[in-house]
Parts: structure tokens; sequence; C-alpha cells
């Protein structure tokens, strides 16, 4: 993996506006992984997929993370700062394709962890069936969360037995969904990120899921906006091309601003 210029990641930006979040995430790794085939990267679990995003975004923004929430308590806004390393968990090296299995009282069950193909199916599939369907706006969240995650499960359950005799994903027990739930969760850590966080002002404390492609991404869209604000300072000023304002070093695309603040 390699960082990414000024330009390819201002290229990025212009071209993920209204673009789902998987498109994008797949998009900043093919462009800094051009060694791996597309296909390859779709095929990787999310959770291998969300770490290189997190080395990615360490390469390009530096190992500070810095964010805001609001208390579900006592809405008071907090400031939320922590580390690459807080974030990043250890999972085990995986094969772009591998199978699991799982034994459940006397179920035996196989699957392989969801990944960037699994995800857009999901939209797409939840798309459809809300749109089918007339029902109120709570009901609709409910009924988009549950296809989503028969949608999933459909295409990740290899297979499923007890006692040699073979069930499809909607006849297996309650508790063998959630146990293989609960698995591919173990397997793949860096698919589902907790933060504890607390409230000073009212001590309250929860877990917040960190969703490594939305933070990188807020980032790059307000990086997107302060350097073609820098670009169009430097333009204006000295004549110069987006292009070649793009192509200096941070450093002296900064130092060149501070004199031009100065006049």
């Amino acid at each position: 993996m390699r960082s990414l210029s000024a330009l390819e990641l201002l290229n990025i930006w212009e071209w993920g506006h209204n673009q789902p979040s998987c498109s994008k995430a797949i998009r900043l790794l093919t462009t800094a992984c051009s060694e791996l085939p597309v296909d390859i990267l779709n095929k990787l679990s999310i959770g291998q997929r969300d770490a290189m995003l997190l080395t990615l975004r360490e390469r390009t923004f530096g190992s500070q993370l810095a964010s805001q929430t609001t208390c579900p308590n006592c809405g008071e806004l907090l400031e939320l700062n922590f580390n690459v390393a807080d974030v990043r968990m250890a999972s085990p090296q995986l094969e772009a394709v591998e199978k699991f299995s799982l034994s459940v009282a006397e179920y035996e069950v196989s699957f392989r962890l969801p990944n960037t193909l699994d995800i857009m199916a999901i939209a797409e599939g939840a798309s459809e069936a809300i749109a089918q369907s007339a029902v109120p706006e709570a009901t609709a969240t409910d009924k988009q969360s549950e296809t989503a995650q028969q949608i999933l499960l459909e295409r990740c359950i290899l297979a499923a037995t007890d006692k040699s005799e073979s069930f499809s994903f909607n006849q297996l027990p309650s508790n063998i969904i959630k146990a293989v739930i609960a698995e591919m969760a173990q397997v793949d850590p860096q698919a589902n990120v907790p933060l504890d966080t607390s409230c000073p002002a009212c001590s309250h404390e929860w877990q917040l899921l960190f969703d490594i492609m939305s933070f990188f991404w807020s980032e790059i869209n307000a990086w997107a906006f302060r350097i073609l604000r820098d670009v169009h300072t430097l333009a204006t000023t000295y004549g110069w091309c987006e292009a070649d304002i793009l192509a200096m070093s941070p450093r002296r695309r900064q130092l060149y601003l501070d004199m031009v603040l100065k006049r």
C-alpha cells in the first residue's frame, strides 16, 4: 500500500459524491493498492478491508483521530480524541476467501465472512424491500434491518446440517443464527470496533461503533474543501495551475500560503 497524492485524493473525493460508502472504500484501496485486483479487494472480509482503510487513513492524516459525539443521556457535546492503535483490533491473517465451521448443539454450520459484495447486495435488496411495502417509517427501518440480516446470512452461510440432514438458512433456529453472527464477530473483530465512551457531565457510559470509512470520508471531505480554498488562494496570487499547487508538499504549500497572508 502506498500513500495517495493530493491530486489522487481530490479526484477520489470528487468522484465519490453520492457514491455508496462501500464503493468509496474500494476506490480508495484500489488506488492505494494498485497491485491488488479489485475482485480480490471486494472479497476481503469487512474487517480486513477496514484494517487496510485504517492503515491508509494513518498514512494520509496521521495516527491521531478526533471526533465529536452527543451524550444520549443529557445531550452534552463531547470531544473524542484517540489513536489509531486504540481502534486497531488484533485480527488473524485471513485469506480473501475462507470457510469457517461452527458446531452448535447438534448443528454443524459452515460459513464465510461478510465482504463488500455482500454489503452492496444488502443495500440493493433492502431498498427494494422497502420500496415494495407501504409501511410507517419506524416499521420500515425495522424491516430494512431484518432484510439486511437475511440477505447477509443467506449469502454467507454455506451449509448447515443436523445429523446429516441439510437445512437452509430459513430453517435454522434463532439460537443457531445468533451463534453464527457471534462467531463472525469473534473471527473478524475489525468489522465491529466498539469505543467505550463516558460523559463527564452526567457520568453516563455507553459504547459507540467506530466506522473507519465514515470517519475517513468525513475527514477527506473537510480536507478537500480546505485544499480547494488553498488552491484558489495560490492560483489567484501567483497564477499557478491546480496540478502544480497540488504537487507541492504540504509544508511548501503552507509556506506560500503564510506569505500570502502576511502581504
